[in-house]
């Protein structure tokens, strides 16, 4: 009975064996057929890659480096940028925004710009030096207009606002402006003796801005100048693209608090306490070049306690010709001088 039921177990096994085989056999032949289309499908892939690749980088059947391929990203970036800002001009210009250049090659014939722009420094309560300047030499109305085009020269009172925005201060030069029109206002500027270093870099952005000229030259309201004898003498230079002319000079710096020219960074300066070479306040002349120069550098140009030094430090590391012109001494009455203090 042993032996019967043994058998009859192998006999159970070997009738199931041909139907394992052939399952197993089936399940292969489709695991062969799985595998095999992966394979063709990511060789596809890699061709379809492979083409588009040397589609892009035109190196036909090249092997592409790591680097190539940075390329390729780095210009897709660019694209994104540039479909970006392209966007954003496209909306600008439904908004009414017109760019310089865009307005400037409208213009048939270009204008041409004054040759020197004269910022004539004052402050308030100083009506009476401004007309003595607008007789003098500055003129008003339809003369000054003339001045602007016969002989290239633009002037104008360089001042700030009141500390009191909109006081009786800023209402009375509103009102001498409108009569007289010939104010540079500088609306973002606080009018006070010790913000006079920044008040002539702020002009001097601003006339950049605001004229293409030769020449840009600051004087103060107390001081008379020949236009005839100061237009001679730039004429001279007008070759030079980067000078600084006006009457040089140096001298100490206080470091004692309290006193009346104190300079609160004097250890910038040596043991020596002097300052470098710089044209005196009443008068001096830049190029076009350097007028742009401290537009485009407004931010980053530091001023100290004077305006005359200020201007001095701004070009002590530029490669800038400094002219030492005693007829811009306006003090000094010296013969052919180009001007005079009052």
């Amino acid at each position: 009975m042993q032996s019967r039921g043994s058998n009859a177990r192998f006999s159970g096994m070997g009738v199931r064996s041909p139907i394992s085989s052939l399952m197993l056999a089936m399940f292969a032949t489709m695991a062969s057929f799985y595998v095999a289309g992966r394979l063709w499908q990511d060789a596809q892939n890699r061709v379809y890659l492979t083409k588009e690749l040397d589609r892009i980088t035109g190196q036909g059947h090249n092997a592409i480096s790591v680097a190539d391929t940075l390329k390729i990203i780095e210009c897709r970036e660019q694209r994104k940028k540039l479909s970006a800002l392209e966007m954003e001009l496209a909306t600008a210009r439904q908004e009414g925004f017109v760019s310089k250049q865009s307005s400037d090659m409208k213009k048939k014939t270009p204008e041409k710009g004054p040759s020197i722009v004269i910022g004539i420094f004052t402050s308030f309560g100083r009506k009476n030096d401004r007309d003595a300047i607008r007789k003098a030499w500055m003129s008003t109305g339809a003369a000054l207009k003339r001045m602007e085009e016969e002989k290239g020269i633009v002037a104008r009172f360089v001042i700030g606002r009141s500390a009191n925005r909109g006081d009786s201060l800023d209402r009375s030069i509103d009102s001498e402006n409108s009569q007289t029109n010939d104010f540079l206002i500088l609306e973002n500027h606080v009018e006070a003796p010790e913000e006079l270093p920044k008040k002539t870099k702020l002009f001097f952005a601003h006339a950049a801005d605001s004229w293409t000229a030769d020449f840009y030259a600051k004087v103060n309201d107390n001081v008379f100048v020949n236009l005839d004898s100061l237009g001679n003498s730039l004429a001279s230079y007008s070759s030079v693209p980067r000078v600084y002319i006006g009457c040089m000079k140096s001298g100490e710096v206080f470091s004692e608090q309290g006193h009346k020219w104190y300079e609160p960074d004097w250890w910038k300066f040596g043991d020596g306490k002097t300052y470098f070479r710089h044209a005196s306040t009443e008068l001096f002349v830049i190029s076009q070049a350097m007028a742009r120069y401290i537009s485009i550098n407004r931010s980053l140009l530091r001023t100290y306690a004077h305006d005359d030094v200020s201007v001095g430090s701004w070009f002590i590391g530029a490669d800038v010709k400094h002219v030492d012109d005693r007829k811009f001494c306006c003090s000094s009455w010296s013969s052919g001088a180009i001007c005079s203090g009052v």
